[in-house]
Protein backbone atom coordinates (compact mmCIF):
# COMPACT_ATOMS: atom_id res chain seq x y z
CA UNK A 1 0.00 0.00 0.00
CA UNK A 2 1.30 3.43 -0.39
CA UNK A 3 2.28 5.75 2.30
CA UNK A 4 1.30 8.84 1.25
CA UNK A 5 -0.91 10.71 3.15
CA UNK A 6 -1.89 12.85 0.55
CA UNK A 7 -2.95 13.36 -3.03
CA UNK A 8 -3.09 16.24 -5.74
CA UNK A 9 -5.89 16.63 -7.52
CA UNK A 10 -4.19 14.95 -10.43
CA UNK A 11 -3.66 11.91 -8.38
CA UNK A 12 -6.93 11.72 -6.94
CA UNK A 13 -7.73 11.35 -10.76
CA UNK A 14 -5.38 8.32 -11.38
CA UNK A 15 -6.91 6.72 -8.86
CA UNK A 16 -10.34 6.90 -9.82
CA UNK A 17 -8.84 6.03 -13.31
CA UNK A 18 -9.98 9.17 -15.04
CA UNK A 19 -13.88 8.57 -13.78
CA UNK A 20 -13.59 12.04 -12.07
CA UNK A 21 -11.50 14.76 -14.06
CA UNK A 22 -9.45 17.95 -12.37
CA UNK A 23 -11.98 19.62 -13.95
CA UNK A 24 -14.86 17.85 -11.71
CA UNK A 25 -13.05 18.16 -8.53
CA UNK A 26 -12.99 21.74 -8.89
CA UNK A 27 -16.34 22.09 -9.10
CA UNK A 28 -16.67 20.26 -6.65
CA UNK A 29 -14.11 22.10 -4.15
CA UNK A 30 -16.55 25.29 -5.25
CA UNK A 31 -19.39 23.27 -4.20
CA UNK A 32 -18.45 22.06 -1.12
CA UNK A 33 -19.37 18.73 -2.41
CA UNK A 34 -17.22 15.49 -2.94
CA UNK A 35 -14.36 14.01 -0.96
CA UNK A 36 -12.90 16.58 1.52
CA UNK A 37 -9.37 18.10 1.00
CA UNK A 38 -6.65 20.57 2.61
CA UNK A 39 -5.86 23.75 0.74
CA UNK A 40 -2.20 25.58 1.77
CA UNK A 41 -2.01 28.67 -0.08
CA UNK A 42 -2.52 27.60 -3.78
CA UNK A 43 -1.95 23.60 -3.05
CA UNK A 44 -4.90 21.58 -3.04
CA UNK A 45 -4.20 18.26 -1.36
CA UNK A 46 -6.56 15.83 -0.57
CA UNK A 47 -6.04 13.31 2.71
CA UNK A 48 -6.43 9.57 1.92
CA UNK A 49 -7.71 8.87 4.99
CA UNK A 50 -10.65 11.30 3.84
CA UNK A 51 -10.72 9.73 0.32
CA UNK A 52 -11.30 6.04 1.83
CA UNK A 53 -14.33 7.69 4.10
CA UNK A 54 -16.14 9.62 0.53
CA UNK A 55 -15.62 5.99 -0.76
CA UNK A 56 -17.37 4.13 2.06
CA UNK A 57 -19.90 6.72 1.50
CA UNK A 58 -20.55 6.06 -1.88
CA UNK A 59 -20.15 2.43 -2.02
CA UNK A 60 -23.17 0.12 -3.28
CA UNK A 61 -23.85 -3.10 -1.14
CA UNK A 62 -24.72 -6.16 -3.42
CA UNK A 63 -26.46 -8.98 -2.34
CA UNK A 64 -24.53 -12.09 -2.33
CA UNK A 65 -25.33 -14.42 -5.31
CA UNK A 66 -25.26 -17.44 -3.24
CA UNK A 67 -28.19 -16.27 -1.32
CA UNK A 68 -30.06 -14.91 -4.17
CA UNK A 69 -31.18 -18.09 -6.31
CA UNK A 70 -32.69 -17.95 -9.62
CA UNK A 71 -36.54 -18.98 -10.57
Amino acid sequence: MDDRKFLTAEEVAERYRGSISLGTLRNWRAKRIGPGYVKLGKAVLYPVEELEMWDQKNKIACVNATHHKRR
